[in-house]
């Protein structure tokens, strides 16, 4: 299935969880929030929340520094 990730297009299997999609930008285990389609996911939800084809996923990191 195609999904977009931080505007970029990616394919995913079938009923991938935002887990999976967030696995695939980065292995930070905090200072993470993900979007579906302009609505957040609670990380408690991350891998019980499968993606459809074409969904708009946005995985914002944290960056600490001035």
């Amino acid at each position: 299935m195609n999904v977009t990730i931080n505007g970029t297009p990616h394919e995913l299997p079938a009923g991938a969880s935002v887990a999976q999609a967030v696995r695939r930008l980065t292995d930070a285990g905090s200072g993470v929030a993900v979007a579906v389609n302009d609505e957040v996911v609670p990380r408690g939800a991350w891998d019980s929340t499968a993606l459809a084809e074409s969904d708009r996923v946005e995985v914002l990191t944290a960056v600490q520094g001035g």
